[in-house]
């Protein structure tokens, strides 16, 4: 044997006791009512429902916290939000960093794209209310 084969022959091995790398696969999806108030300090909460393609669905408590140069009051009604594709409904819960700004009047349109390491969440929905500025924070997402 040639120590070129031994030398495969070694890093074959070795890469067969190695955990396999698992695909992140589960797409899910939030539905969500939100309802808050800003004035320099941005809060709001709400409710949703995660469902998932393997199955799997969660009911959610949702509450955003930021500050900045924000005044308003608004109310979203059946939002909808697509994460990225994940190993395991668990990961989708916890604290997503947000930065956003806003303008609306009486029906008002939002859309918004929050992070969490590897997890993201494209949020979009449409509301009543007013609000004006720009906000950073936090978007929080618990059981």
């Amino acid at each position: 044997m040639t120590p070129v084969s031994l030398l495969f022959g070694a890093l074959l091995l070795a890469g067969s006791s190695l955990a396999p790398v698992q695909a992140r696969d589960i797409d899910c999806k939030l539905r969500f009512n939100l309802s808050g108030w800003s004035v320099f300090y941005k809060t709001a909460s709400g409710t949703g429902t995660i469902s998932c393609s393997n199955g799997q669905s969660m009911t959610v408590r949702i509450r955003t916290k930021g500050g900045g140069l924000s005044f308003g009051k608004s109310t979203i009604e059946n939002g909808v939000g697509e994460f990225s594709a994940v190993n395991n409904i668990s990961e989708l819960l916890g604290s997503y960093v947000s930065a956003e700004a806003h303008a609306g009047a009486v029906k008002s349109s939002k859309a918004q794209v929050v992070t969490k390491g590897e997890v993201s969440l494209a949020l979009a929905g449409t509301g009543k209310g007013w609000d004006l500025g720009v906000a950073f924070g936090k978007f929080e997402i618990s059981r």
